[in-house]
């Protein structure tokens, strides 16, 4: 199965924030469906019953604190000029949180012989870019301090992931709370 380690976004607020950014923004390009909008902690690939089963024992092991992350901004990768995603961002304090927690879940990981393939950005897709649809620096240029609220991170999910025509399905393998 198709597994990876997030933090969803389920503030109402700022889901709406992002749809209404992806109506606003004028390119040919697949929004993602708010329900799926999310950062990636950490994106194992296909995994076996088994091996998901040791996942799970490592993940249950992590402690951190709830703590709260600004959505912030909208970049792209790997640039503006030819971008094949584009992404809401975090503020500096928030980004610096995910950050931590995505090295503490990479480390128990790392006993399973997982390794991350790039370093972490903070950041949920908003947009999945197929074709070229040229720079679009203008059009993120007025949205690059745009602030779409504040989300409260109390749990990260093992998720899985199944892919269909119509967009990827995912569903929660396990919820790993925060300490009070």
């Amino acid at each position: 199965m198709r597994t990876f380690v997030a933090i969803e976004i389920d503030n109402q607020e700022i889901l709406d924030s992002i749809n209404k950014v992806q109506s606003k923004l004028n390119i040919k390009a697949k929004p993602i469906s708010t329900k799926n909008i999310h950062f990636t902690l950490f994106f194992l690939g296909e995994v076996s019953d088994s091996v998901s089963e040791k996942i799970q024992e490592s993940l249950g092991s992590i402690e951190f604190h709830s703590f709260e992350v600004c959505i912030r901004g909208v970049g792209t990768f790997p640039k503006p000029s030819f971008p094949r995603i584009i992404w809401v961002g975090t503020d500096n304090e928030g980004g610096k949180k995910l950050t931590e927690l995505a090295s503490v879940v990479e480390e128990r990981l790392s006993n399973l012989g997982f390794q991350k393939d790039k370093p972490f950005k903070p950041h949920a897709t908003i947009f999945r870019v197929k074709n070229k649809i040229g720079n679009i620096s203008d059009e993120l240029k007025k949205l690059e301090t745009y602030s779409f609220g504040i989300q409260k991170v109390f749990e990260i999910k093992y998720k899985k992931s199944v892919l269909t025509s119509d967009g990827p399905i995912y569903s929660d393998l396990q919820v790993v709370k925060a300490k009070q």
